[in-house]
Parts: C-alpha cells; sequence; structure tokens
C-alpha cells in the first residue's frame, strides 16, 4: 500500500473543460497519467464559474452558457513524486494554472467492503 501519512503536496491544476490533449479531455489525459505514474491519487472537480489569465468569464448559468467549465484536479502524494511530474503536465498544458501547497495526511487508506 501507498505510504502517505505525514507532509505531503497537494497539486491543484486548473484547466478548461473544453481543453484536449491527444484527441481526449484534457482533464483525463492529466487522471490517467497520474495513475499510471501510481501517484496516490486524485479528484476531477467541475467549476460553476471561473476566470484566468484572459479575463473571459465561464459560467454554467444558463443565460451565459459557457462551453469551457472550469476544472480542478487534484492530487496528493510526496514533493518528489509530484515535482517530477512537472515537466509531463507542462508539455500538456496549453493553458491554466498550476499550484502546490503542503498538506498533512491524516489518513489514507482503502474502503473496506462490509466494513459497518
Amino acid at each position: 500500500m501507498h505510504e502517505l501519512a505525514g507532509e505531503k503536496v497537494l497539486m491543484r491544476i486548473h484547466i478548461g473543460e473544453s481543453d484536449r490533449h491527444g484527441g481526449k479531455p484534457l482533464y483525463m489525459e492529466i487522471l490517467e497519467l497520474l495513475r499510471a505514474r501510481k501517484l496516490a491519487g486524485a479528484t476531477v472537480f467541475r467549476g460553476a464559474m471561473s476566470y484566468g489569465s484572459s479575463k473571459v468569464l465561464h459560467t454554467d448559468a444558463i443565460e451565459v452558457m459557457s462551453l469551457n467549465l472550469p476544472i480542478i484536479v487534484e492530487c496528493v502524494d510526496s514533493d518528489e513524486n509530484i515535482r517530477r511530474l512537472l515537466p509531463e503536465l507542462d508539455g500538456m498544458i496549453p493553458g491554466g494554472l498550476i499550484t502546490l501547497e503542503r498538506a498533512e495526511v491524516i489518513l489514507y487508506r482503502p474502503h473496506q467492503s462490509g466494513a459497518a
């Protein structure tokens, strides 16, 4: 099992839902890369509204319907494992934001089947 307790790094990748890499949605390609490199785990979130360096507003509001909602991919792992991926991610991401911050991991374990 992947040992994760203690001080680790939280990486957040901010991209757009319509971003693509290799013909697939970029967030799926990022998740596949993180999994292939055996990082502890990752989650993809779809945001309701955002703007970035272009200052273009992206929203899920019907009256301003956007086809490029914000996507955030989060991953927690060791500093070494995260930083090893940064050059690959840089080559995949045409525009967006990647942030790193310290995170103290308290619990990391798989779900137990049949546990009450």
